[in-house]
């Protein structure tokens, strides 16, 4: 079955709250701006438009030596992307604070001031999600580095629900585990950003774990192989997207994923075409 459902009738059928016939569920698809290779670049807007997603997961980058501030932290820089933006008609499907791979949140620290100033300026960009990303040296792999990230994280959280920001945990731990720091955090704004591959990875059950969690306590998915196209690698996709649709998820989806051959446009059209066919699929 063809994806044949326009981005201009789902547009109008989202203002006007009205069904869409043929239309199965409100999931939209983005796309990451480091995976365009164009991370913290206005002109991303451009290129994810092109290929025909519907949002662009926006990166902040990462403080240059000597400088503090995140290096889209300019009003400058903001008017840009958000020019960028209206521009070609994309919407912004999330933001990240990729300097938490340099500077870990449960250290607190810069962190924290990181986190809070990616709030604002996520606000700023017209954001509803803020990804919190614990990879690398910055790997939750003890229980008191539990405690420290939910001690970080509630000095960020009153000021993600004052500014209407959502904090998404992204990380190697369990379903179990994550629900451990929200219930700490005791925060309707914070929320699992679920990458099936990630839990894959680190030996967790994506088909479990989703439905535990459930559609309240996911914030975003993102999608992807670590090698190759979609559906040519171990991740079931055809079967956790139907675990997503039947989650009654409505939020963002946002392809992370690799271009085998090197000509991002064309590898990212083939897996965004294979996500939205997954998309029209029979339940």
């Amino acid at each position: 079955m063809s994806y044949a459902i326009s981005r201009r009738t789902l547009l109008a059928a989202a203002v006007s709250g009205l069904p869409v016939e043929g239309a199965r569920s409100r999931l939209r698809i983005g796309v990451t701006d480091w995976n365009l290779r164009m991370g913290a670049n206005p002109e991303a807007a451009a290129l994810a438009a092109s290929i025909g997603f519907d949002g662009i997961e926006v990166s902040f980058g990462r403080p240059k030596p000597g400088d503090t501030r995140l290096p889209l932290d300019r009003p400058e820089a903001i008017a840009a992307y958000r020019g960028a933006l209206a521009r070609h008609g994309i919407a912004i499907a999330g933001t990240c604070v990729d300097a938490l791979h340099a500077d870990c949140m449960m250290n607190a620290g810069r962190a924290v001031e990181w986190v809070s100033d990616a709030i604002r300026l996520t606000r700023d960009l017209g954001g509803k999600v803020l990804l919190l990303p614990f990879f690398g040296e910055c790997e939750i792999v003890a229980r008191g580095q539990i405690e420290s990230s939910v001690a970080a994280l509630r000095e960020v959280a009153p000021i993600a629900e004052r500014m209407g920001v959502t904090l998404g945990l992204e990380n190697s731990l369990s379903a179990a585990d994550s629900l451990r720091i929200m219930d700490g955090v005791s925060s309707p704004n914070l929320k699992v950003y679920y990458d099936p591959q990630n839990a894959i990875r680190w030996g967790h059950d994506p088909f479990e774990e989703i439905p535990t969690l459930g559609e309240s306590r996911i914030c975003q998915f993102h999608i992807k192989e670590n090698a190759g196209y979609l559906g040519e690698g171990p991740v079931q996709w055809e079967r956790l997207m139907k675990v997503i649709m039947e989650l009654g998820f409505t939020g963002w989806a946002n392809l992370e994923t690799v271009s085998p051959s090197k000509d991002i446009g064309a590898d990212m059209r083939r897996n965004l075409a294979y996500v939205r066919r997954l998309m029209a699929a029979p339940v």
